[in-house]
């Protein structure tokens, strides 16, 4: 995908859904972070706003094995925080693959479900951060 188009579904995206959902991550992120024990999430729902703002051209990867603190962290953000968001990226997918053009912006939300309702763990790089099997 050139920088042209990556350029141009990630304004379509920001005006018909990303800048809503960036919000949404903000908001649950402000909280966390006022939370004090939950500073940890509040830091990866801010990471996450910035993806969900502008997605195309990057992508989520794990970030080697999750340790036992993470796992029930991510118990606890699904529960609080994550479902609600996850909702957030189903009810905007709806009608993005109504359009020709939106089915990329669709598809995109719902690639972003598992992140949303798991995000300690992962790491968002450039799409071009893997050459075949191997990370630079």
């Amino acid at each position: 995908m050139t920088d042209l188009v990556r350029g141009i579904l990630n304004i379509i995206w920001l005006v018909f859904g990303g800048l809503w959902l960036a919000l949404g991550y903000v908001l649950a992120g402000i909280i966390c972070c006022v939370l004090i024990v939950t500073i940890p999430f509040g830091i990866a729902s801010f990471r996450i706003a910035g993806y969900a703002l502008w997605p195309f051209g990057r992508t989520v990867v794990d970030n080697g094995p999750v340790g036992a603190f993470s796992t029930l962290g991510n118990i606890i953000w699904i529960i609080f925080a994550g479902t609600w968001i996850a909702i957030g990226h189903v009810v905007t997918a709806i009608p993005m693959f109504v359009s020709i053009i939106g089915i990329p912006l669709g598809i995109a939300n719902l690639k972003m479900i598992p992140v949303s309702l798991m995000p300690l763990g992962k790491v968002i790089v450039p799409s071009d951060y893997f050459i075949g099997d191997v990370r630079r």
